[in-house]
């Protein structure tokens, strides 16, 4: 199992941002984790990234127990968080080479690293070119472009296309979906936004800190369109 979640519940003083949540996501499925704003998305990839802990519960990456195996769970995971990480005085190259020492990459072999992950997003012809002069989706293929350069199991994206046009933020999702099918890469997205679902991906349904739902998502809309499937088990604005 690439990414297990058991039995978490995190609470923010009485608010309970998280009950019981539990999922898991196979290696080289594409897991949508859909949810209005609220839900607790954000605060589930805080603790799936460690940036806190949950008092109960468990989180196990590519067999690595959180808890008990923090650096190898850690190692096998590349995340792309929602608000842009980059340094916009820095060359798309330059931005993966500093990410590759920190992960003890240097010389050929992060060269090489680099070259394929850049590839991989279609990003190779920009590497020069300053972050600050790329446009959001440009930006954004960069930073997945650098989650992988450690080669992780499992990648995490919460709401990865934030703030991008309709254009960009269909050809991310497309990206992403493709590492899943085609390299075997165990993708959990989060999203608000339905239409970034496709029909045989994993669906979680986070609402209100509880799982409402969790299977393939054409299994559980059926013939109800999944905007309208969403709406009415949420109130949510899709």
């Amino acid at each position: 199992m690439s990414l297990e979640v058991a039995d978490l519940t995190f609470r923010y003083g009485s608010k309970t941002a998280l009950d019981a949540v539990g999922f898991i996501v196979p290696p080289g499925r594409f897991a949508a984790l859909l949810g209005p704003n609220g839900a607790g998305k954000s605060t589930l990839f805080g603790l799936l990234t460690r940036l806190f802990t949950a008092p109960s519960g468990r989180i196990a990456i590519a067999g690595h127990d959180m808890a008990r195996s923090p650096r190898g769970a850690l190692a096998r995971m590349g995340v792309v968080f929602q608000q842009p990480t980059l340094d916009l005085d820095l060359t798309v190259r330059q931005n993966l080479a500093y990410f590759a020492a920190l992960h003890g990459l240097a010389g050929r072999e992060a060269r090489s690293r680099i070259d394929a992950a850049l590839d991989r997003l279609w990003m190779r012809e920009r590497a020069s070119e300053k972050t600050r002069d790329l446009n959001g989706g440009h930006r954004r293929r960069t930073e997945i472009a650098r989650a992988l350069l450690h080669r992780p199991s499992v990648l995490l994206l919460d709401e990865p296309t934030v703030g991008l046009d309709a254009a960009a933020r269909t050809a991310i999702t497309d990206h992403v979906h493709a590492l899943a099918r085609d390299e075997g890469l165990t993708v959990l997205w989060a999203t608000h936004l339905t239409d970034e679902v496709a029909n045989d991906d994993q669906l979680i349904l986070l609402h209100q800190g509880r799982i409402l739902a969790d299977g393939t998502a054409h299994e559980l809309h059926g013939a109800t369109p999944l905007r309208e499937w969403f709406l009415a088990r949420t109130g949510a604005e899709a």
